[in-house]
């Protein structure tokens, strides 16, 4: 059996990103676009500590822990905004939110 190698974690975070960016760009509900957001921010954090481990340093991993706790500050505030519109406009649909139009 092969060990995985940094190409492996590479190759997965491309794959999330990848995923993560079709979902913002083509989606319409708000609540995909923020699992969407989340999977960005995921692969940023498997690139993170991977090339943490590869280097042998731990910076990279203190970044990661740092990213982990502005997604959730970021799905926090994102689901609770997303609760206000929906309060209010009844949809969670994104073109049909339109509260800065006079």
């Amino acid at each position: 059996m092969h060990p995985i190698t940094p190409v492996h974690y590479l190759a997965l975070s491309a794959a999330l990103l990848l995923i993560g960016t079709v979902g913002v760009l083509t989606r319409r509900n708000i609540v995909i676009i923020l699992m969407s957001i989340e999977l960005i921010l995921n692969a940023v954090n498997i690139n993170l500590i991977a090339f943490s481990h590869a280097l042998q340093n731990i910076n990279g991993q203190i970044f990661a822990i740092f990213v982990i706790t502005d997604a959730v500050a970021e799905a926090a505030v994102g689901l609770g905004i997303l609760i206000a519109l929906f309060r209010n406009k009844e949809t969670v649909q994104a073109d049909e939110i339109d509260l800065l139009k006079w």
